[in-house]
C-alpha cells in the first residue's frame, strides 16, 4: 500500500510509509518530492451517505456504477480513490476538470491517490523518453494540483517506480495479461492517445493496458477516477476482477474538453482522444500557468461557431469547467447588447446559447473572465515558486 506523502512548510517533501488495508511486500524508497506548498484546502462539515455518492457522481459522463459507488461508502469511511496521469508536460485548462472532481472526491471523505505514471509515459515515448524530464514534470504536476485546490494533507502522490521495483507487481501484471486476450489487450491500446491500428508500434506498448489495469488492485483502490478516454482501461480492470474474483473498482469517468481548434465529431471508438485539448500542440490549448492576456488571446483565436454544441471547446469550458468550479456562469455585456447575463445551470446556458442569445464574442470574453479567475491561485503560486516549472522539462 502507497504511503502517505508528507510536506513540511519549511521543508522538502519526505515519503513516509503508511499502514495499508492489504498485505503488501516491503517497497523501495520512495523518489522524493522537492516541491514545498503550504495549506491546502479546507474541507467542509461531513456530508451523510447520500451528500457522499452525489458529489461523487456529479458533473460526471459515466460511473460504473452508481449502485456500487454507494456499496464503497457503505463498506469504508475511507474509500480509496486514485486518478493516475502520464507527466508529459503542463497541465491544461482540460485538467480543471480532474481537479474538480480530485476535490469532489477528497470532500466526499475519499483518500485520494494520484499516482503519477512515470513508466507508462517512459512507455508511451513521453518527452523524449526521457525519466528525467517525466521526473521533473511529475514534480510540476504534483504542484499545479495542490495549488489549483486539492488538499495536500488528504493526498498521497504516488511514483509508478514504486510498484515496479517490486516482484509482486510485475506478478500482477502477468495475472492481468493472462486473463486478457491480444485482441483485447489492443482494443485497450488507445489508452495510449493512439490507435491500435498505428503501425511501428515498439513492443513495450503492449505492456501498458495490463500495468494500468494492475496499478489498480497493487495501489489498492477502491474507486478509479479518470477522463472517459480511460475508460476502456477501467473496464479492463472491472473484467479481470471479476475473473480472478478480486474486488471490482468502480469506475468514475468525467468529460473531455476538446481542443481550441474544436471541430469534427467525437469518435466513440477514440473515446474523445483524437480532439481533446492537449499540451503538445500550444496553439490548441491553455496551459498553466497562463496570464490573462494568454487566456484571453487563446479564446479569441478558438473555434466557436454560433449556436453550436458539439465539438465546440468553449461550450464545454463552461459545462465542464466553469458551472462546476463556480456554480454559474455570468456575461457582462452592453445594454445595447443585452445587458449582463447569468446562467445558474447547464440547462440555462445551452437554451440561451443554441437559440442565438448569446454572441460568441460574449462567450468567450465570459469565459476568459472566469477562468482568470479560477487559476488565480495557481498563477500566483507559480509566481511566487519560478523554480517550480523546470522550463519546458
Amino acid at each position: 500500500m502507497y504511503g502517505q506523502r508528507e510536506r513540511d512548510a519549511e521543508g522538502p517533501v519526505s515519503l513516509a510509509g503508511g499502514a495499508g488495508r492489504s498485505a503488501a511486500a516491503s517497497e523501495p524508497p520512495a523518489r522524493p518530492f522537492r516541491s514545498v506548498i503550504s495549506a491546502g484546502t479546507h474541507l467542509g462539515p461531513p456530508m451523510d451517505l447520500e451528500e457522499r455518492v452525489a458529489q461523487v457522481a456529479r458533473h460526471t459522463q459515466e460511473v460504473l456504477t452508481p449502485e456500487e459507488v454507494r456499496g464503497v461508502f457503505e463498506r469504508e469511511s475511507r474509500p480509496r480513490a486514485y486518478i493516475g496521469f502520464e507527466p508529459s508536460g503542463r497541465l491544461t485548462v482540460g485538467h480543471l476538470v480532474c481537479a474538480r472532481k480530485m476535490i469532489d472526491l477528497q470532500e466526499a471523505g475519499c483518500e485520494l491517490t494520484v499516482f503519477l505514471a512515470d513508466w507508462h509515459a517512459w512507455i508511451n515515448d513521453k518527452l523524449g523518453g526521457s525519466l528525467d524530464r517525466i521526473h521533473a514534470a511529475g514534480e510540476y504536476m504534483a504542484e499545479a494540483f495542490v495549488a489549483l485546490g486539492v488538499d495536500r494533507d488528504r493526498a498521497k502522490f504516488r511514483w509508478a517506480n514504486e510498484l515496479t521495483g517490486r516482484s509482486e507487481y510485475w506478478a500482477r501484471v502477468v495475472r492481468v495479461a493472462k486473463a486478457t486476450s491480444l485482441a483485447r489487450t489492443k482494443r485497450a491500446m488507445t489508452v495510449l492517445g493512439r490507435s491500435e491500428e498505428e503501425a511501428q508500434l515498439d513492443t513495450a506498448k503492449l505492456f501498458y493496458p495490463a500495468m494500468q489495469a494492475a496499478d489498480v488492485f497493487e495501489l489498492p483502490v477502491d474507486i478509479a477516477y479518470a477522463g472517459i478516454d480511460q475508460r476502456r482501461a477501467h473496464v479492463l480492470a472491472r473484467e479481470v476482477a471479476h475473473h480472478y474474483h478480486w474486488p471490482v473498482p468502480v469506475a468514475v469517468h468525467t468529460p473531455l474538453i476538446s481542443s481550441l481548434k474544436g471541430g469534427g465529431r467525437m469518435d466513440p471508438a477514440m473515446m474523445g482522444v483524437e480532439r481533446k485539448m492537449s499540451k503538445s500542440d500550444p496553439s490548441a490549448a491553455i496551459t498553466i500557468p497562463a496570464s490573462e492576456e494568454q487566456i484571453v488571446a487563446s479564446l479569441n483565436g478558438a473555434y466557436c461557431p454560433a449556436k453550436e454544441v458539439d465539438g465546440s471547446p468553449l461550450v464545454e469550458l463552461v459545462r465542464f469547467v466553469l458551472l462546476p468550479w463556480e456554480g454559474s456562469f455570468g456575461v457582462e455585456r452592453a445594454p445595447k447588447h443585452g445587458g449582463p447575463v447569468a446562467f445558474a445551470s447547464e440547462a440555462e446556458f445551452l437554451a440561451s446559447w443554441t437559440s442565438g442569445g448569446l454572441h460568441p464574442a460574449d462567450l468567450k470574453a465570459g469565459v476568459a473572465r472566469a477562468l482568470v479567475r479560477i487559476l488565480e491561485p495557481a498563477n500566483r503560486y507559480f509566481q511566487d515558486h519560478p523554480g517550480s516549472i523546470a522550463g519546458e522539462f
